[in-house]
């Protein structure tokens, strides 16, 4: 087949960040591995996966970035300048390359992206419109806007006229598949996501080399009682972190260490930081009374976005003795390790639509970590509650779970150590698995 195919090409349209679209990149290599050619029509600013670095058959064409319309114009001239600006680029670069068999748009955005990508092949009838819904734009706009928003009703009635028009199309849920059938009788393709093989479980040995690596930046990765890596230089603890001890040439994990837990977001109003916030605040007061026996958490928190100062200056605020926070940016080889180094992911996201699943959840299950999920409608098609991981619905209940996961770690850990094995069985499956039984066929029919 990829003979056949070598004369083909796809192109996949972004319209944002192609460096934090895991997905849309997993689709570029999965079909260059194909044999097509794949040009990618995005924003640049994140690094990108390495195997779509080194792929010849991916070639990218990165967009000019937007003006800052907002020094110059009023607020409501600003999305309408945006779209403009967008509809010119994303027309000129598409109509600058060769035409593709396919055009692999990713949905949301909605607006200016979908009705363009239509009319592109409405023009080159040949070329075949495959929209992948991850999401909702009209359920994303209405959080800050409201239902009753005209932009919002503008941005739904696209999302069904030019989505229903599309020859092809994937989303990530069965409740998805299900409400875009009853919505705009589109029949999609459940195509679950999956992270790359570079998240998976690793050996005490790589924990503790990214610890030693992080704790030169950060005091709260090294030995316990030191304030800086020239205490760690001085005092010859280079192979001490706080988790781990290396001894006779082998690392152990350290008895009496904190519970180290992760959670990435994205700094945004759909995921309310807060209620992490809240539920450690609570729990450094259980703690603190001595009532059960609780261990320190280190809680790191990646990602970037919006509201990332805002909640810093929170942090800073509280006085805890048994929460340490570590606010983080990894880089793309370093984040699997650390997820499959932490005792426990949690995640804050809360799907606008309801239909969508978290991706970080995906990364940590792929490295073997148990997670805690704020609860919503489709979740339980990744989240097994009191299975692979526990599902919480308040500040109030995730502090209740912290407390019974942790009492008495590190040396009792039975409720994770069940959690764990049950997602040895997501592991299993891979991305290419998935994209070969599911996508595949939508690119040769």
């Amino acid at each position: 087949m990829e003979i056949e195919n070598r004369n083909q090409s796809v192109c996949i349209v972004v319209l944002g960040d192609f460096g934090r679209s895991p997905r849309m990149q997993y689709h570029a290599l999965s079909l260059a591995n194909e044999g097509y050619r794949v040009d990618v029509v995005a924003y640049g600013g994140s690094k990108l996966h390495e195997d779509v670095l080194s792929k010849q058959m991916i070639n990218q064409h990165l967009m000019a970035d937007l003006p800052e319309f907002g020094k110059y114009f009023p607020r409501s001239l600003v999305y309408l300048l945006k779209v403009i600006w967008q509809s010119l680029i994303v027309l000129y670069t598409l109509f600058s390359l060769r035409k593709p068999a396919y055009v692999l748009v990713q949905n949301p955005p909605s607006i200016p992206t979908l009705p363009l990508v239509w009319f592109y092949c409405y023009l080159f009838p040949t070329c075949k419109l495959i929209v992948d819904w991850h999401n909702y734009g009209y359920t994303i706009l209405s959080l800050t806007l409201g239902e009753c928003h005209l932009l919002v009703k503008l941005c739904k009635w696209c999302e069904g006229f030019f989505g229903a028009k599309a020859y092809g199309h994937f989303c990530v849920t069965k409740a998805m598949k299900h409400d875009l059938s009853a919505k705009w009788n589109i029949n999609a393709t459940v195509l679950y996501d999956r992270s790359s093989a570079r998240f998976s479980s690793v050996t005490t040995e790589q924990s503790h080399s990214l610890f030693v690596k992080l704790m030169k930046e950060n005091s709260a990765f090294g030995p316990s009682g030191s304030e800086s890596w020239k205490d760690f230089h001085q005092n010859n603890t280079l192979e001490e972190t706080r988790f781990t001890i290396r001894k006779d040439d082998k690392v152990n994990w350290i008895i009496d260490r904190p519970a180290l837990i992760v959670s990435s977001t994205s700094w945004t109003d759909d995921e309310d930081f807060s209620i992490l916030l809240d539920a450690l605040e609570d729990y450094e007061i259980k703690a603190g009374k001595g009532e059960r026996v609780l261990p320190k958490i280190v809680c790191v928190v990646t990602g970037k976005g919006p509201l990332k100062s805002y909640y810093q200056s929170l942090i800073e605020a509280k006085n805890f003795l048994f929460i340490e926070f570590v606010t983080l940016w990894l880089s793309a080889e370093e984040y699997p390790i650390l997820l499959a180094s932490a005792d426990l992911g949690v995640s804050l996201h809360f799907s606008s639509s309801g239909l969508d699943l978290p991706m970080k959840v995906v990364d940590m299950f792929s490295c073997g970590l148990p997670v805690c999920a704020i609860c919503y409608n489709c979740l339980e098609e990744l989240v097994h509650h009191n299975e692979n991981g526990l599902v919480f619905k308040d500040s109030q209940e995730l502090s209740q779970q912290l407390q019974m996961l942790f009492e008495f770690f590190p040396k009792q850990t039975t409720k994770l150590d069940q959690m764990r094995k049950k997602v040895k069985s997501f592991q299993q499956t891979t991305w290419d698995q998935t994209w070969l039984c599911y996508a595949k066929q939508t690119f040769l029919l």
